[in-house]
């Protein structure tokens, strides 16, 4: 009569690491995004950007300018930061909106 191997022995060579298809996916995701990364690396080195001539414009970040512009404090009689009049508010008389 022939002997069967019990269920335990067989399962472990049908478990092992490398019959997991999903590892074996999940090992190619990786090296391929590893790759696309070292060849993102290189392009970046082999192509440098050239720096910008600025000098006709003046420095901005998203359209803001990088630097806070002079501040005139002689001749117009005022504190720093107080807003000045305009000629619309000294025209229109009080109680109304323009």
């Amino acid at each position: 009569m022939q002997q069967h191997k019990p269920p335990a022995e067989t399962s472990a060579a049908a478990d092992a690491w490398y019959r997991q298809p999903v590892l074996w996916l999940g090992a190619v995701i990786f090296a391929a995004s590893l790759a696309g990364c070292i060849w993102t690396i290189v392009l970046g080195a082999r192509h440098a950007d050239l720096p910008l001539d600025m000098t006709e414009r003046p420095h901005t970040l998203l359209d803001m300018p990088m630097h806070a512009p002079a501040r005139e404090t002689q001749g117009t009689g005022q504190q720093a930061g107080a807003k000045a009049p305009s000629s619309r508010d000294a025209t229109a008389t009080p109680g109304q909106r323009p």
